[in-house]
């Protein structure tokens, strides 16, 4: 007979087929089921995927969304049903749908298995466990100005810092696992640190312990040592007020030539060009090699990180760029930029990608997990992302 399979999902884009059984004779004259197989994407801003194909009236609420559909055999995983934002959709051709996590597998085995409600009136209920692993909401996380992952603390696996708005330095410490362990303060609400334009981290010291390079709206450039054990104190100036280094819009330290530590620096300047520092370390930023001329292609390199994509020693380079596509640059050397592997194309939910850093959150010894910070405030956590692929999705702080 087949059979559909209830199924959960990390994330957003699917290629699933769509059905759904308008209700009002003068929308569904045949009254019959419409299908539409179709590509969905995220819902910015919601836990939700969309889908757009028209025809959807009112009727097909609660209709799935299935994956991989088989239609001999009647088989297939429902990943989600029309019945998101707004009542499922705004206008009969954009859909919305839930996306099924850990909270919704949950209700469905509590459902097979008789547990109603009552059960939760008695205290029985357990939060999802899947939810938000940092604490604030996405109205507080919009106030993240800039963030860095590295291994503050020495422990072998990244830590999360954020420098806010107001000034105000925090320190999430990982667990390895994923998580993080409560925050410490690295610098309580300051006038001082509202002028950080960019920061990044590597282990520019070598002493295993990762230290903080910050780039200052005058041109100024800061080497704070050890940050896990000094915390962040004035630091070593590498560059003073005024100089070229105002023009760099982007900075991402990264192993692309080190063989030890992440002592190498990549800079994308005002005017495109692409410029790799190595040898970065206490009181110089080492020796510049010119990987791009300047252009103006590369003026819309919106965000960079680097890691471990590829599973190699050596770190790529990642580029979300002003359309929202995400490539990587897979062994990019002091000779220059790696081959091309695309994560996506243009992309308008990726246009929201405001913060963008890569650490080793993770227990798989690689620096490949992607973070990301939304627009909407909401922090994501992209696991064991790969050279032409993003990782598992997972939800760090949610949208406000």
């Amino acid at each position: 007979m087949g059979a559909l399979t209830f199924t959960t999902s990390t994330s957003y884009d699917h290629n699933v087929t769509v059905i759904g059984y308008p209700s009002h004779a003068k929308d569904n004259s045949q009254h019959k089921a419409i299908r539409c197989d179709v590509p969905t994407r995220r819902l910015h801003g919601f836990r939700q995927m969309q889908m757009e194909c028209g025809g959807y009236h009112g009727g097909v609420s609660g209709g799935p969304w299935i994956r991989g559909y088989n239609a001999s055999a009647r088989t297939g995983e429902v990943i989600g049903n029309v019945g998101g934002m707004g009542g499922g959709g705004d206008v009969d051709w954009i859909s919305y749908a839930p996306l099924y996590g850990k909270d919704a597998q949950d209700l469905y085995n509590d459902a097979n298995n008789g547990i109603g409600p009552k059960n939760v009136r008695r205290g029985t209920f357990q939060p999802p466990t899947d939810g938000p692993v940092l604490p604030g909401s996405g109205e507080t996380w919009k106030h993240a100005k800039q963030m860095a992952s590295g291994n503050f603390s020495g422990t072998g696996h990244s830590d999360l810092l954020v420098i806010w708005t107001d000034g105000e330095a925090t320190l999430y410490p990982g667990d390895g696992n994923g998580g993080f362990r409560p925050e410490r303060q690295l610098l309580a609400p300051n006038a001082g640190w509202k002028p950080v334009a960019t920061i990044t981290a590597g282990d520019f010291t070598g002493t295993g312990e990762f230290d903080l390079l910050v780039r200052w709206d005058d041109g100024r450039m800061t080497l704070h040592g050890d940050v896990g054990s000094n915390g962040l104190g004035a630091g070593i100036e590498m560059a003073p007020s005024g100089s070229i280094w105002s023009h760099a819009t982007q900075i991402a330290a990264g192993r692309f030539n080190a063989t030890t530590y992440v002592t190498d620096l990549m800079v994308r300047w005002s005017d495109g060009e692409l410029s790799l520092f190595t040898n970065v370390s206490a009181g110089t930023m080492g020796q510049e090699y010119k990987l791009k001329d300047p252009n103006s292609t590369w003026m819309d390199a919106t965000l960079l990180t680097a890691g471990q994509y590829s599973g190699n020693q050596k770190w790529d380079l990642m580029v979300r760029w002003t359309s929202g596509a995400l490539n990587n640059y897979v062994g990019t050397t002091t000779g220059g930029l790696g081959s091309e592997q695309p994560i996506h194309g243009p992309n308008k939910t990726w246009t929201h990608s405001v913060i963008m850093t890569t650490g080793q959150f993770t227990s798989d010894g690689l620096t490949n997990d992607l973070m990301i910070r939304w627009s909407d405030g909401e922090t994501t956590m992209y696991k064991d992302t790969r050279m032409n692929s993003l990782g598992t999705e997972i939800m760090i702080a949610p949208p406000a």
